[in-house]
């Protein structure tokens, strides 16, 4: 079915340029959101051959889904956890696609996007649709597993952010101008990620970009990332860093989360710079003044007030420097407190650090640190 008929329903960014898209490639397609005044859901999506849907979360798709009947199949694009996936198929009143996508607007626009897609596959007009939407899909055995893939796509995203963070963060230390510092960012593993987002990471907008204007925004990668927490035993260590830095509602484009000296690792960072320069300007500005370093200390508990701790530092950096290594091994953030786990490789002297840290209104900072040294 070559010439299937579409609804799209959901007309935010995405879903206006997947319609946008769909007419381009000579689909007869209508849109309709909540928003605007005409016709009723019911009545614009009955009899279409495909139902795209092209809203933000679980509880959107279940409001729309009860309007929706009298149509060949629903193939749903927004990202839901495995078992809202489960549900939402239960509930469709028609043949049902889970088809969340990895790829944002200049993907669909471009024609590059990519569709992970399980459920009712063969109905008519969904291989066509997908087709005209995407470059490549990627099928999954169910609409469960397609959920679960798209996590993972977002898992993906979410650490090449705090990857691009961490070396630029790295690149500002050794004193790399930022311009530099994403030009060489773009030669490595995440330089397709860079290329995107480089007008975005250094405040130059490019011709034909809005200003200001999210291409993905914080706010979804933040919900994406919320429902991996749910369905997952535990968040790792940079999803949870990462998910700190990204309020819910934030209409900002991720990009802002791969800039530098943002978020809950910011005095964790400063503190292993700390180590690595013997510069005592790090240790104070990673630990609120009235912080404490406490442990065991010569077979005795020992507690440093932040000026005692600093003043073991000369500024002059171990020449074993480049034989060392430090780790933050887990974050966890609950709401304005967290807690973290460091491990410190100083050749004969290895520690574990934990601390606690505060959201102040000046940032994170290391409230307090205990150690055990091995």
């Amino acid at each position: 079915m070559t010439n299937a008929t579409v609804a799209v329903v959901g007309l935010g960014r995405m879903g206006a340029a997947l319609r946008d898209r769909l007419v381009e490639q000579g689909f007869d397609t209508v849109g309709w959101t909540r928003s605007a005044a005409g016709a009723s859901l019911a009545d614009t999506v009955r009899g279409r051959d495909v139902v795209v849907l092209a809203v933000f979360d679980a509880e959107a798709c279940r409001d729309v889904l009860a309007e929706i009947a009298d149509v060949g199949v629903v193939v749903n694009t927004a990202t839901v956890g495995p078992e809202e996936a489960t549900e939402l198929a239960a509930k469709a009143n028609a043949p049902y696609v889970h088809a969340p996508v990895l790829g944002s607007v200049g993907a669909v626009a471009a024609g590059t996007l990519t569709v992970i897609a399980g459920g009712d596959l063969d109905a008519p007009g969904v291989a066509a649709v997908l087709g005209g939407i995407s470059a490549r899909v990627v099928t999954a055995p169910g609409v469960a597993e397609a959920a679960a893939m798209k996590l993972v796509g977002a898992a993906a995203l979410a650490s090449a952010l705090d990857g691009i963070r961490t070396a630029w963060s790295a690149a500002r230390a050794l004193g790399v101008p930022d311009a530099d510092a994403v030009e060489v960012l773009s030669h490595t593993a995440f330089g397709g990620l860079v290329a995107a987002k480089r007008g975005q990471l250094l405040g130059d907008a490019r011709e034909g970009e809005v200003p200001g204007r999210a291409d993905f925004a914080v706010g979804a990668l933040a919900k994406d990332l919320g429902l991996i927490r749910a369905a997952a035993t535990g968040t790792p260590p940079t999803l949870a860093a990462v998910l700190e830095r990204a309020p819910a509602g934030s209409d900002e484009d991720v990009a802002v989360l791969a800039l530098p000296g943002t978020g809950v690792t910011a005095p964790l960072e400063d503190y292993a710079r700390g180590h690595a320069t013997r510069d005592p300007a790090y240790f104070r500005r990673a630990f609120l003044p009235t912080a404490h370093i406490e442990g065991i200390r010569d077979g005795a508990f020992a507690s440093w007030s932040l000026d005692e701790f600093t003043a073991l530092f000369d500024g002059r950096p171990d020449p074993r420097e480049p034989e060392f290594s430090r780790t933050i091994d887990e974050v966890r953030v609950d709401g304005s407190v967290a807690t973290a786990t460091m491990s410190l490789d100083h050749g004969e002297n290895r520690f574990t650090d934990m601390f606690v840290l505060v959201r102040t209104a000046d940032g994170w900072r290391i409230a307090n640190k205990v150690y055990h040294r091995h």
